[in-house]
């Protein structure tokens, strides 16, 4: 697969815009205690300098980030063209190699022969051992693990970007919900999610969970062969990337009339997600926000069915640091973007989620999906 430059809609990131994120991630590289990082193809790359090197290949790409020198991106010869149309190159120094040529060696020339630095998550244990073998006195640290909070905090534009994500899996929900589901197999539901999200401007789709009846009690169900019938409550979770940032939106609809505890188990899971949304303000803690949620669910006798966190990061990837989750003592700062997804998973029986994206204000949580959160009854 060959490199791609950044997408995006208009009001894209500028060169500067990578200039400032590279700076800032060496400066806080320095604040940890790391001499720099080794970014490997993905996430935090793009989010970087606007790279989309292919992740796949076996050739090293490492962008090397060192404090008070100018950042350094190493790339296989064949795909200079690329790495040098990335928005961001302008502030990079771009180093290419031949197949014949060692790349370890070249990168380990920027490496200190006793540092500390911060790799990727996503890094191939081939690039990482080779570098240890060539610097054995160095090491090394997970990205999340020594900056976990990285790309935590969005500008504006980022915001608005997610926003954008956040209304085309809206209309998404508002086209899907018109439809019938009696009588079709889960695939067919998803199917539908998938090509209306591109429809909506989606370039790429991460996930469309359709989970019927007792497949809904999976939080994390394979959209398959079971023919939706009447009577059964149906999960929907689905996302992807638009201009290059996430949406994930989760609403739980019914075939026909809900039963009354049916419709008190959807009640139950819209109050702890409405409580957790409530929690949201700079300077709780991510764990505040998951206790707000869990609270409802747990008052309601519902505690040991609720059996995720409440909720997860979002950027450049649909799953990211911070995560509300009990024992994540992180602060929330403005800027903070972040699913609320409470759920009850009765076995065998049926399944309820509710899930928005939610930024972090000055003063309070902004959702960025805005469908209705009452139980709707399909057809």
């Amino acid at each position: 697969m060959a490199p791609m430059t950044a997408d995006g809609p208009s009001g894209a990131e500028t060169p500067g815009d990578y200039a400032a994120r590279m700076e800032r991630a060496a400066g806080a590289a320095a604040q940890e205690g790391l001499s720099g990082l080794v970014v490997s193809p993905g996430p935090d790359l793009v989010w970087l300098c606007g790279y989309r090197a292919s992740p796949g290949s076996e050739r090293l790409t490492a962008l090397i980030l060192v404090p008070g020198r100018r950042p350094l991106l190493i790339v296989p010869e064949l795909e200079r063209g690329g790495a040098e149309r990335a928005p961001g190159a302008s502030a990079l120094t771009i180093t290419g190699w031949r197949d014949a040529e060692d790349p370890y060696d070249v990168a380990a020339g920027h490496l200190d022969a006793h540092g500390r630095y911060g790799v990727s998550d996503n890094t191939w244990a081939l690039h990482l051992l080779a570098l240890q073998r060539l610097r054995p006195g160095a090491g090394y640290a997970a990205l999340t693990e020594a900056l976990p909070m990285l790309r935590a905090v969005k500008d504006a534009a980022e915001v608005e970007r997610l926003a954008a994500a956040g209304a085309a899996a809206d209309a998404v929900y508002g086209e899907i919900v018109e439809r019938p589901f009696a009588g079709r197999r889960e695939l067919e539901v998803a199917a539908d999610l998938d090509r209306l999200l591109r429809e909506h401007g989606h370039s790429q789709v991460d996930f469309t969970i359709v989970g019927s009846g007792p497949n809904g009690a999976d939080p994390h169900h394979d959209s398959g062969d079971r023919v939706i019938e009447e009577g059964d409550m149906v999960v929907m979770d689905f996302g992807g990337l638009l201009g290059g940032y996430g949406s994930d939106t989760t609403r739980t609809v019914h075939v026909g009339e809900p039963t009354a505890e049916e419709r008190k188990v959807h009640d139950v899971v819209r109050e702890a997600q409405q409580a957790a949304f409530e929690a949201v303000r700079p300077g709780a803690a991510c764990q505040d926000v998951d206790r707000a949620a869990r609270a409802v669910i747990v008052r309601n006798g519902f505690g040991e069915y609720f059996i995720h966190r409440t909720g997860h990061g979002i950027g450049v990837t649909t799953h990211e640091p911070p995560y509300m989750v009990e024992g994540e003592h992180q602060p929330l700062v403005p800027g903070m973007c972040f699913s609320i997804e409470p759920g009850i998973y009765l076995p065998g029986r049926f399944g309820v989620r509710i899930e928005d994206i939610v930024v972090c204000g000055e003063s309070g949580g902004r959702r960025l999906n805005n469908t209705e959160r009452a139980l709707r009854v399909v057809g």
